[in-house]
């Protein structure tokens, strides 16, 4: 339960790190639209932290809620606790694996920029992901400077955070599905045995 903790910092990093890829070292590429269209995708504002902070607000609120009880009965309020954690679960892994998905997809499109002939394009559209292996490609995008550094770290954290936070919230499913159902079946032995 402790690692649920994780996802609040987490989503806020993401929103910082996110509105950051906005601003390759000057605002004018992004005023110019010469930033990649994953970028305006908003994966890490809104997939990796907006629609984080519900979870996170669920899972936190989990130790004390059991739902008022159910018929007077505590292991059925919080089986349904734990079950409305999965409704929650859910959004995050909806959030997480679309910011997952843009940051993939942002990775092996490569930045925008002024290549060699002095076009703006994606100049590593083409390679399939392959230039990430290939640095000495990296010279083929003039400006903005070092954008191709810039663009495999950000899209590179977005990812790695999106998959924790996608185990994080694939984790509670599981924990929630089984402790709605044991704990409904727990309620439903005790009734019996009075």
């Amino acid at each position: 339960m402790w690692s649920l903790f994780l996802l609040i910092p987490q989503s806020l990093r993401r929103l910082i790190r996110h509105f950051i890829c906005f601003l390759p070292y000057e605002t004018r590429y992004a005023s110019e639209d010469h930033l990649s269209r994953f970028v305006w995708y908003f994966s890490g504002i809104v997939g990796g932290g907006l629609l984080m902070f519900l979870p996170a607000a669920v899972f936190i609120g989990l130790e004390q809620e059991d739902c008022c009880g159910c018929c007077g009965h505590d292991n059925c309020g919080k089986s349904c606790a734990m079950l409305s954690s999965v409704l929650a679960a859910l959004i995050g892994l909806a959030g997480s694996g679309y910011c997952i998905i843009v940051a993939a997809l942002g990775l092996a499109e490569g930045p925008r920029c002024l290549d060699l002939t002095g076009q703006w394009n994606y100049t590593f559209a083409d390679t399939n992901g392959n230039y990430l292996m290939d640095h000495s490609s990296w010279g083929n995008c003039l400006q903005p400077r070092n954008v191709v550094q810039w663009n495999v770290t950000l899209f590179s954290i977005l990812l790695a955070l999106g998959g924790i936070e996608f185990i994080l919230c694939l984790l509670q499913v599981i924990n929630g599905v089984l402790g709605g159902i044991c704990g409904f079946c727990c309620s439903r032995q005790q009734q019996y045995d009075c």
